[in-house]
């Protein structure tokens, strides 16, 4: 009898101890700003979001629908994405003043992100980091929006890399 009491008190604690590590949560990863990409008839293209790292921004975009190909893709300024051009959203994302593109000797501009290639399924993703970038430059009163654009960009022509039309666009939120 003793031994199936002593047995039943372990069996007892080593389930108390299981439950109650089921029931601590792991802390919670803070979540950036995220965007549904449309274009221009608001059909969604792509979805980015952001997210902090140590000195710097992690960007992801994944395209769900585009035509296969090369497009070039931005962050730019403003938080804003009015169909049928999306102008609303400023231009490129760029607090130093640089030039546009990795290629260009007085470039990138911070908004200026590699092209995202699309298979003939549709899809297409990357995840970039843009070093020295925060979340409070990004994030400013008029907030800011994420591009894609009908070409691929050069990576050096100044302004926007002859990426061309802007094809969709999302509001960082």
């Amino acid at each position: 009898m003793k031994r199936l009491w002593i047995g039943g008190i372990a069996a007892l604690a080593l389930a108390g101890c299981t439950a109650s590590e089921e029931r601590v949560e792991a802390p919670a990863v803070p979540v950036g700003p995220a965007a549904e990409l449309l274009d221009a008839s608001g059909q969604v293209k792509a979805r980015a979001s952001i997210t902090a790292a140590p000195d710097a921004l992690r960007i992801h975009i994944e395209a769900l629908g585009l035509a296969p190909g090369a497009y070039g893709t931005h962050i730019h300024t403003t938080g804003r994405c009015d169909p049928p051009d999306f102008a609303s959203a400023g231009g490129h994302w760029n607090p130093s003043g640089a030039k546009h593109g990795k290629d260009n000797p007085q470039g990138p501009h911070n908004g200026d992100l590699p092209n995202l290639l699309v298979g003939a399924d549709g899809r297409g993703n990357f995840d970039y980091l843009i070093p020295g970038a925060s979340l409070a430059a990004l994030m400013d009163a008029d907030g800011a929006s994420v591009m894609i654009h009908a070409a691929a960009d050069d990576y050096r022509t100044d302004p926007s890399g002859n990426s061309g039309a802007r094809i969709a666009c999302g509001v960082l939120r």
